[in-house]
């Protein structure tokens, strides 16, 4: 995609998810009642009437592209995915969003070759939209303000990590054994706790070297994160090494284990090099 068309794009995905936020934002913070779905994990008012004007919206900008959402992701686990697709979670951390936490997120990503290559990252509550496409871009913008120009953004860049030791940030709500054991066999000089897809962007800006998840994911909840830390210069990897990928149908679109970085892998990362940073 030339450099013009991916930052409209990502604009434009900027624009619908400040209108899905303004949605979301009318049942906050009033009594909010949710509802289990089949898989046990909580849905509001709010998540689907952002998925109604997500949807809308990219049908409307991107015709003929297939737009997969978290709640409407069972009509195309039998299907062949083409190259290009979007993915859209319209309220990612509703769990944040009934505990009254500010942490929930809009997430747009469009998806080519099994990359996020334009994602649009909103929190309503905190006021901050991120942007990825050939670069990773912050502004802070109410939902019911207009979208700024590309050059009144702040761009981003990710760290090395500190000799001291990573930086790391993971889940508030799902921190799993898994995880805990990874962050144990490591230096790491601070840990942040941190709700939704926001935790690809703390790296992204700068403030994090590494986020490691282990318990379970789906696609929707990192790719708009993902792309934004990939266009800051950071990278996702799965346990093998290999670039986290998207577009798995088979798999009911679920991740594997990931660690994200801010940068590539130091000695930092390592257990075997723990003993000897800093030293």
């Amino acid at each position: 995609m030339e450099r013009n068309t991916c930052n409209e794009t990502a604009l434009a995905f900027g624009t619908i998810a400040l209108e899905a936020a303004k949605a979301i934002m009318a049942h906050h913070p009033s009594s909010v009642s949710s509802w289990g779905k089949p898989d046990g994990s909580p849905v509001t008012q709010g998540d689907i009437d952002a998925d109604c004007i997500i949807r809308s919206r990219l049908a409307a900008l991107m015709p003929g592209v297939m737009v997969i959402t978290e709640e409407t992701c069972e009509a195309h686990q039998d299907t062949a995915l083409p190259d290009r697709f979007i993915l859209v979670d319209p309220l990612d951390g509703t769990r944040e969003f009934k505990a009254r936490r500010d942490e929930f997120t809009v997430n747009i990503a469009l998806i080519e070759a099994g990359q996020p290559i334009v994602s649009a990252l909103y929190a309503p509550a905190l006021h901050r939209l991120y942007l990825g496409m050939r670069e990773a871009y912050r502004v802070d913008v109410r939902p019911d303000q207009p979208l700024p120009r590309l050059d009144a953004m702040r761009k981003l860049t990710t760290n090395s990590p500190p000799a001291a030791g990573l930086r790391a940030v993971a889940s508030r709500s799902h921190l799993d054994p898994s995880t805990q054991r990874w962050l144990d066999e490591r230096r790491i000089s601070e840990l942040c706790p941190a709700g939704s897809s926001l935790k690809f962007c703390v790296i992204a800006e700068g403030d994090a070297d590494v986020y490691p998840r282990f318990a379970p994911t789906m696609e929707w909840d990192t790719a708009a994160g993902h792309g934004i830390l990939a266009a800051a210069g950071g990278t996702v990897l799965g346990l093998d090494g290999a670039p986290l990928r998207y577009g798995k149908p088979g798999a009911a679109f679920r991740n594997e284990s990931f660690v994200a970085w801010g940068q590539q892998q130091s000695s930092l990362g390592h257990p075997e090099a723990v003993a000897s940073v800093g030293s």
